[in-house]
């Protein structure tokens, strides 16, 4: 069952930019502005509505509606900024962009392509490669991928330009796994808008470019293991959840889904229907950027620190989910309406995925005693969507529980970036061949939270664990005390984890108590925190300075979207949340947007090749007194239960639409 985006008016605010909203923000601004024909569109979204006009919508009322457009003349490298309205066919906003103040737009799809064209055809590259005992047969198939270019000082000659970075893989057919065949210490710097090759690094040390064939393609992995039998998973009598348009209720649960070509998948309107009350949690919830800096000196790897929402965006390289079963189960599908970067609308089909998932047991006794015994199982509704951004792959992952818990899985998969071992030299990073190691990096997600427990005004509480000395109150050295801290000001809350306190951050309402005289809550679960590494001084910490800490706090302003700035593209650094919270605001019982990094510190082995098996890093938040009792009490058990049920046969789809 599918979503239709095909009327101009939507039914709410928050609804996403229809294909007919799409053309029609495009149109006013080429109109309008004369565009000519060489001017490109990065970005074409929602400008979403103020949070008090959203929350005071009801059905039927009229709202705004608003398109963001990002417009780069890539005749004159200019960059503009515009707002269109929608209800009156206007361009009410046109602002151009200081590039080297702000950055560069994000790196389009067109441009790969365009790298890619220009690298094969410079003759220097062409002579570099050959030197490297390629043929002009060889070449045609050397794989080239594109790279942002980052920041490494005002050096003139590239002041001013929109630049990419370019790195080589050998293939013997164009099917090859170009990554097993890295061509070492050789980088061409483009300039996209120019189109040519401006700069070629070559050490010149020639090393031998690694031949052995590490395909992965069904046909070269030859026959499979046997004894595996089908597993089906059906749902005869339907889905638990509604979907109307954008709004989705499950369980209990209630919200809206967004996405954006940054971000990908948002959430909206987080709310739990508690008996007669409807309870918001989180008024906005998304990813909006990662970055992965790479550990390396080498000529081909040190530079590299990509920021994947911002310079290229989740959203708009997400994956089409009819490509294969990434859900299983009876699957809501939504076509996302989307834009290219010539400014024509499109849909993406089954961007987004949803479906119910069972997941064990939620709660269960068996008191001895009586003979009482109780279990119920536990259900989560899965959201989600995958992207590939060059080599690797994400997947996205929201889980909504039936006891109120809400998660947030982050996949790696996909090809690591590879580099060809140098005989006697010592490389940092993991072997994972007899001649290739994958460069040791680090992956760090973004992601915000618009907190709302229980209303508008929030604080966050940080709770640290110590062992009470031995004397008065723990005279047998038993006794530890928890101590909290509410977070006063913005520079208070820029915190870490840490293990051995046991260190953890409620939001709260301090405005409400629940029956036991407790604020109600939600506790961020934090799991898989690694520190940023690179050095404090170095261009990747000031322009990956999000990932320098594990938890912020900002006080809600609609223009601090992102944790690594708006434009990391070609950013020098120091923007996004290092930035916002030097304002350092009053962040007490007050609309507050919770940030939490989070990620993994990758060292490469043979078993993340020729492809990596999924690494989950990822987050929780758990309601803290924030019900009376468990909600999750009143689920069906024993013959009663319909959480779950095995079905056998054949013939049923893994990836069937829901009714």
């Amino acid at each position: 069952m599918k979503n239709d985006h095909s009327a101009v008016l939507s039914a709410h605010p928050l609804d996403p930019l229809s294909i007919a909203e799409i053309e029609a923000a495009c149109k006013i601004v080429r109109d309008a502005k004369a565009l000519g024909p060489r001017c490109r569109f990065p970005y074409v979204y929602l400008d979403e509505p103020s949070k008090s006009e959203v929350l005071a919508f009801k059905p039927g009322m009229p709202y705004s509606r608003k398109a963001f457009v990002l417009v780069l003349d890539k005749a004159t490298g200019a960059t503009y900024e515009s707002l269109v309205d929608l209800r009156v066919a206007e361009v009410v906003s046109w602002r151009a962009l200081d590039t080297e103040v702000t950055g560069q737009a994000p790196i389009m799809v067109e441009e790969f392509d365009l790298c890619v064209k220009i690298v094969q055809e410079d003759p220097e590259w062409r002579a570099a490669v050959k030197r490297r005992g390629l043929t002009d047969e060889d070449i045609a198939n050397v794989q080239i991928d594109p790279w942002s270019f980052g920041y490494f000082g005002d050096e003139e000659r590239y002041r001013g330009r929109r630049l990419m970075r370019g790195v080589a893989f050998y293939r013997d057919v164009i099917t090859d796994n170009g990554y097993a065949h890295p061509i070492e210490g050789l980088v061409a710097i483009i300039d996209l808008n120019e189109e040519k090759v401006i700069d070629l690094l070559d050490d010149g040390r020639n090393v031998p470019i690694p031949k052995t064939k590490r395909n992965y393609d069904t046909p070269s992995l030859g026959a499979p293991r046997d004894g595996l039998k089908p597993l089906h998973i059906t749902q005869p009598e339907g889905v638990t959840f509604s979907v109307d348009g954008w709004r989705v209720s499950w369980q209990n649960w209630d919200f809206r889904v967004g996405f954006t070509p940054r971000e990908g998948l948002v959430l909206h309107n987080l709310s739990y229907h508690d008996g007669e009350e409807v309870r918001p949690i989180i008024y906005r919830a998304s990813v909006t950027d990662m970055g992965v800096p790479y550990s390396s000196d080498e000529l081909n790897h040190f530079w590299k620190c990509a920021f994947d929402g911002g310079e290229y965006g989740l959203g708009r390289l997400a994956n089409s989910l009819e490509l294969g079963c990434d859900c299983l189960g009876a699957i809501r599908y939504f076509d996302v309406p989307a834009v290219n970067d010539l400014g024509e609308a499109f849909v993406m089909k089954n961007a987004i995925c949803m479906h119910e998932e069972d997941y064990g047991t939620l709660w269960k006794h068996y008191e001895f005693r009586t003979g009482v015994f109780e279990m119920r199982r536990s259900r989560r509704l899965v959201i989600s969507f995958f992207c590939t951004v060059a080599n690797y792959d994400y997947g996205f992952f929201w889980y909504l529980y039936q006891d109120g818990t809400i998660q947030l899985e982050a996949k790696l998969t996909g090809i690591i970036q590879t580099a060809a071992l140098v005989p006697g030299e010592v490389q940092n990073g993991g072997k994972v061949a007899a001649d290739i190691y994958g460069p040791s990096h680090q992956h760090f997600f973004s992601a915000r939270l618009h907190m709302m427990v229980d209303g508008e005004q929030n604080s966050v509480v940080e709770t640290d664990f110590h062992p009470r000395p031995v004397g008065e109150g723990n005279r047998y050295g038993n006794v530890f005390d928890a101590v909290t801290t509410t977070f006063k000001n913005e520079l208070d809350a820029c915190r870490e984890a840490n293990g051995q306190t046991g260190r953890f951050w409620k939001i709260i309402n301090p405005n409400v108590r629940n029956a036991a005289g407790n604020h109600p809550g939600y506790k961020l679960v934090a799991e898989q925190n690694p520190v940023m590494l690179a050095q404090p001084g170095s261009y990747f910490h000031q322009r990956a300075g999000f990932a320098s800490k594990h938890v912020w706090v900002t006080r809600y302003s609609p223009g601090e979207r992102y944790g690594s700035g708006e434009y990391p593209n070609q950013h020098k650094g120091g923007d996004g949340l290092p930035a916002y919270v030097k304002q350092n605001r009053s962040i007490e019982n007050q609309d507050l947007v919770l940030w939490h990094t989070f990620g993994h510190t990758h060292i490469c082995k043979p078993e993340d090749f020729p492809v990596m098996p999924v690494e989950y890093v990822g987050f929780k938040l758990k309601p803290n007194n924030f019900f009376a009792a468990n909600p999750a009490m009143d689920l069906p058990g024993g013959k009663d239960s319909k959480s779950v049920s095995a079905s056998g046969g054949s013939g049923s789809s893994c990836c069937h639409s829901a009714k």
